[in-house]
């Protein structure tokens, strides 16, 4: 899939004015982080921004282009104002290309399971695992199959397919989705 893309200009000013400045040009105040803590403020175009901060997951990693430079970027925090509905500021994150990151990803399950169609019930006990990655590897999104359990079985977090460059650091045995039989 091609990266989404987000351009942003280094800026000087700070402060609340100049924040505000921006904002009623349509742009965005934005602060970007390196594995440091090095920090780099930005302007970003609001229309933009919001394209891409709607449709990804806190792993998606993005393409920021700070003036014409591409780096590989996740979007870390945006201050919201939910009565306005504009995002007021934008924190950026970008990794060392080697860097390994500690991300949770909610896991998303499809299919009826087998043992539901028998009349056991479904039960999601854990939709979160915590993974392991480069940036260029981080899983946006993580999708399980949950049509093959029985009743009395689970779906455990070993039955995940992430592939090997993606380390697994929650427990391999924790049970995601378990179908119990029907009280008789």
């Amino acid at each position: 899939m091609e990266k989404q893309v987000i351009n942003a200009k280094i800026r000087t000013t700070t402060g609340k004015t100049a924040a505000k400045k921006l904002r009623e040009v349509g742009s965005i105040p934005a602060v970007m982080y390196n594995r440091k803590g090095e920090s780099t403020m930005l302007e970003i175009n609001e229309v933009e921004f919001n394209k891409v901060w709607r449709t990804i997951t806190p792993t998606t990693s993005i393409k920021l282009v700070v003036d014409g430079k591409e780096m590989l970027a996740l979007i870390k925090d945006a201050e919201y104002n939910i009565r306005t509905d504009k995002v007021l500021h934008a924190d950026f994150f970008v990794p060392d290309a080697d860097q390994k990151l500690v991300a949770k990803i909610k896991v998303h399950f499809k299919g009826t399971p087998a043992g539901v169609l028998k009349g056991g019930f479904k039960k999601e006990r854990n939709n979160q695992i915590k993974v392991k990655a480069v940036i260029t590897d981080l899983p946006e999104t993580i999708t399980a199959d949950i049509s093959k359990i029985n009743v009395s079985e689970a779906l455990r977090v070993k039955d995940l397919e992430i592939g090997d460059k993606v380390e697994v650091l929650t427990d391999a045995n924790l049970p995601l989705v378990t179908v119990s039989p029907a009280r008789g």
